[in-house]
């Protein structure tokens, strides 16, 4: 007769659920001191805005965008962010969790999905959030890469809903880079923050697949080019720390 397997041990049963009690404890409170640390680093920054106009335009006259930045510059945009009324999507991991935790206590809604999980379903809430007022925030090279190459989804979202894209960055004049996949970049506390709009990027609602993969490649070099902008008029240690 077969053997059933072994029950775990009681020794592994507890490792088990230690390590299950701890992600959740990190899962509930990383969000609160992430949140309250970005709050204390935005009151030492000096914020300036570079060819936002049209955008803040917009955004007092009620009508809706796409904001789309690269992954590497999340941890500046909500505290450089002047939208009211904002929805991003995170990925269904516990990272995700986390962020979109830290993220609502800055008023910032989210949705979960990815490209490699629940994405169909994150794009329709995403479509159903626009429709209920919100602007969205879409980072094109997320969740994990490759940096700086915009997939094809926000231009989905752009043709669905009608909506301009606007393509975003931030920098600032003295930050660190973390060693993740996307570089990611921390500002440090009394940088000054340049945050930069490039021209928007309109989706004709019929656009076909050929059509989509050269705005896919329009809004790429508009973001990078930004980059490049932001980054040679911020000057300091940006303009070594942040090689394009």
């Amino acid at each position: 007769m077969p053997h059933s397997p072994a029950a775990p041990s009681k020794p592994r049963r507890r490792r088990w659920l230690g390590r299950a009690l701890a992600l959740r404890a990190l899962t509930v409170i990383a969000p609160f001191l992430l949140s309250a640390a970005l709050r204390l680093l935005a009151k030492t920054l000096r914020i300036d805005y570079v060819g936002a106009d049209e955008l803040l335009a917009r955004l007092a006259r009620g009508d809706q965008s796409i904001i789309a930045f690269w992954h590497n510059r999340a941890v500046m945009m909500p505290i450089a962010s002047p939208v009211p009324k904002l929805c991003i999507m995170n990925s269904q991991s516990r990272d995700g969790e986390i962020a979109t935790r830290a993220l609502a206590r800055w008023g910032i809604r989210s949705v979960r999905g990815s490209a490699t999980r629940g994405g169909a379903g994150g794009f329709m809430q995403l479509v159903n959030a626009y429709r209920a007022g919100y602007d969205l925030a879409v980072v094109p090279d997320g969740p994990r890469g490759p940096r700086y190459v915009v997939k094809p989804g926000v231009i989905h979202l752009a043709r669905a809903t009608g909506a301009p894209i606007y393509p975003a960055t931030c920098v600032a004049s003295r930050m660190r880079r973390l060693r993740n996949w996307d570089r990611l970049i921390i500002p440090l506390p009394f940088a000054r923050l340049l945050c930069m709009v490039g021209e928007p990027l309109q989706v004709p609602r019929h656009a076909n697949d050929e059509e989509i993969e050269v705005l896919r490649r329009s809004l790429e070099d508009r973001l990078n080019a930004i980059g490049r902008a932001a980054q040679a008029q911020v000057g300091g240690d940006a303009s070594r720390s942040l090689p394009e």
